[in-house]
């Protein structure tokens, strides 16, 4: 056996024999490799072209989204704005009033007021004769009471929560022993 004979793998041509970039390759086969590197190109083409187009619908969509929180928070409280007005009117309403129906309309817009805060999820806190809830109520002054110690005696100033949230704590007076004071 002589040493190229030896070289040769049964199945595979030795490496001088296989087709290179030197050398010539059939014209079916490099144009089809043209034909299939210009699909790859347009393909490539088209996704660049559907990705720049994504970028910017979803810029525009934050930009629209961005307005429209903007817009929503700038008119957010125009119905309560709007029931309010009504209030106001029925005060210009009272003040043209004699004084004997004074009192009269100034409790008809009072219950309207207080109507209109219920429907917007405003509601006063309850603190007469509760314990002091320094979450609820804030201490303006302590006063000596027969009452146990640390329960709201009078309120200087009504407390309101918005939806369980409290939104302006009541102003109050606690009850501290009478033998403290003493």
């Amino acid at each position: 056996m002589t040493a190229e004979e030896e070289k040769v793998v049964p199945g595979h041509e030795p490496a001088s024999d296989q087709p290179g970039p030197d050398q010539d390759v059939p014209q079916d086969t490099v144009d089809n490799l043209k034909k299939e590197n210009e699909d790859l190109k347009m393909a490539n083409a088209d996704l660049n072209e559907r990705y720049l187009r994504l970028a910017a619908d979803f810029e525009n969509f934050r930009k629209r989204t961005d307005r429209q929180i903007a817009e929503i928070r700038e008119f957010a409280l125009q119905a309560f704005a709007a029931d309010l007005l009504e209030v106001a009117d029925n005060f210009e309403r009272a003040l043209q009033a004699d004084d004997a129906s004074l009192r009269e309309g100034l409790e008809s817009i009072q219950k309207q007021f207080i109507g209109i805060l219920e429907r917007n999820g405003i509601t006063p806190l309850d603190c007469l004769d509760c314990e002091f809830n320094p979450e609820e109520h804030e201490a303006m002054v302590c006063v000596p009471s027969d009452k146990p110690e640390g329960t709201v005696v009078e309120e200087f100033i009504r407390g309101y929560c918005m939806h369980d949230r409290v939104i302006r704590h009541a102003k109050v007076a606690v009850s501290k022993n009478k033998e403290q004071e003493e």
